[in-house]
């Protein structure tokens, strides 16, 4: 009897060697996901550290327009400040002047003179009154003309009137005052 073996033997083959190609492609493709993990670790965390800084800028940012609407506000309060200084001292400065003019207009107004009205207003000054006579009036004007407190003297109207059946002289005088 003849024995036949049907199966089929299995032979080894002998392994081929990998193709030199194959390893370089390989070990290639190893250095480049390496070499981008890296890169993706080291961009990642220099964006990590931007981000932190950025917020850190954000934070000092916000800070500082703080401090300068602080500055702002002191600005603001100090010019305020220094125009109600300024407005006081004005003040202060002109708060004899009334008194010098009234005592002025008082000590140059002659006899048969009295004022029925007096306005003033910024520098200008309006007097209306009466005299006896045209003669006392234009001895009024003259007083004030020669003052060294008043300027720009201007006799406006004089004019006969009748006050209580008494003939009298009515009169409206303007000046400015030397500030």
């Amino acid at each position: 009897m003849i024995k036949v073996n049907l199966l089929p033997v299995k032979r080894k083959k002998k392994s081929k060697p990998l193709p030199s190609f194959m390893i370089a492609t390989i070990l290639g493709t190893i250095v480049v996901c390496i070499i981008m993990a890296y890169l993706a670790f080291f961009f990642t965390s220099r964006l990590s550290a931007r981000k932190t800084q950025f917020a850190t800028n954000e934070r000092k940012i916000a800070e500082l327009k703080e401090q300068i609407k602080a500055v702002e506000d002191f600005e603001k309060r100090n010019k305020e400040f220094k125009e109600r200084n300024d407005i006081i001292e004005q003040l202060s400065k002109n708060k004899s002047v009334p008194v010098k003019m009234l005592d002025e207009i008082s000590a140059l107004l002659p006899n048969g003179i009295w004022i029925r009205g007096m306005t003033f207003k910024g520098g200008d000054i309006n007097i209306e009154g009466y005299g006896f006579t045209n003669t006392d009036i234009v001895a009024y004007v003259d007083n004030i003309k020669n003052s060294q407190l008043f300027t720009e003297v201007y006799l406006q109207e004089s004019k006969s009137t009748e006050l209580e059946k008494v003939p009298l002289y009515s009169f409206k005088l303007t000046f400015k005052i030397k500030v």
